[in-house]
């Protein structure tokens, strides 16, 4: 197993396990780092999910900056069994839920505004990206998404969402409540 850490808050520095492999890509520490300062006070109290969750750092490091709570959606058993001690280690039992499920079978019994925040990453070159903005874009399963995908993937992205780049990972991120406004 790999390592990466937790950027800020309660655990900053703390390291976390992470399944080696190519199934599994941790997100760069400097995108996390933005990512969630970007999320910033919307963290305080929220309740979060992680999508495609791998070693769970994301929904861990939300956890660390103030999240209440966060599901941590993984479908791999390795990664399953890594994000279990990750969440042993810092002492996340009572605020931490772990699902072992696909993604999308999970979100089918989702309905609109389940979460808070909405993390997620996953495996790059297989359209997920822009699949779970079309099942958000239907029923947003939390107030504010937040997807990161590799440059140049297609997500048909309404014109609400907004962008950021980090070296070679983008982060999309869109509002419930900007769709609204829209009219979608």
């Amino acid at each position: 197993m790999g390592e990466v850490r937790i950027v800020a808050g309660r655990w900053g520095r703390r390291r976390l396990k992470a399944p080696k492999g190519l199934t599994v890509r941790p997100t760069p520490e400097r995108a996390r780092e933005a990512w969630m300062s970007m999320l910033g006070p919307e963290l305080a109290g929220a309740t979060v999910v992680d999508l495609f969750a791998g070693s769970g750092a994301l929904g861990l490091e939300a956890l660390s900056r103030g999240a209440a709570h966060a599901t941590f959606v993984e479908r791999s058993r390795r990664a399953i069994q890594c994000i279990r001690e990750n969440i042993q280690a810092l002492g996340a039992g009572d605020a931490a839920e772990v699902i072992e499920r696909d993604v999308f079978s999970y979100l089918n019994g989702l309905g609109a505004d389940a979460f808070d925040i909405a993390v997620a990453d996953p495996p790059y070159g297989r359209g997920l990206a822009g699949r779970l903005l079309e099942r958000y874009m239907q029923v947003p399963f939390a107030r504010l998404l937040s997807i990161e995908h590799e440059p140049g993937e297609p997500l048909n992205s309404p014109a609400i969402a907004r962008e950021r780049r980090y070296g070679d990972t983008v982060i999309t991120f869109i509002a419930a409540a900007d769709m609204e406004e829209e009219g979608r």
